[in-house]
């Protein structure tokens, strides 16, 4: 669990960082390019479309977890947006709480503890 923690970190510090570049270098209007792309059929469309659905997939199992609660849904949606920088806080907060738990983690304290 420990590497695991150390990977989330690392990579949340390592794309912020990233993003902050880009942004500052290329304007922070990531939706026309994401969208530009699918719409582009291309490969950077097919890559973002994949991607489109990693996010999702994320959104739902967040949601899910916590039993599709108000909270749930509002984290489902900082899912979506956030991508690993979300998942990677969320994952290093959850896999604290679950103290090495894998169950835990994965189905959420109440669902592992039915």
């Amino acid at each position: 669990m420990t590497a695991f923690r150390i990977f989330l970190g690392t990579y949340f510090i390592v794309l912020v960082a990233y993003t902050l570049i880009v942004g500052m270098n290329h304007g922070w209007d990531l939706g026309a390019v994401f969208f530009g792309d699918i719409m582009a059929v291309n490969w950077a469309g097919q890559f973002n479309l994949d991607f489109m659905g990693f996010l999702s997939l994320s959104a739902l199992w967040v949601s899910w977890r916590h039993e599709y609660t108000r909270a749930g849904l509002v984290l489902a949606v900082l899912a979506f947006f956030g991508g690993i920088v979300f998942l990677a806080a969320y994952l290093l907060y959850a896999t604290g709480q679950a103290n090495g738990d894998m169950k835990v983690l994965l189905l959420g304290p109440a669902r592992a503890n039915s």
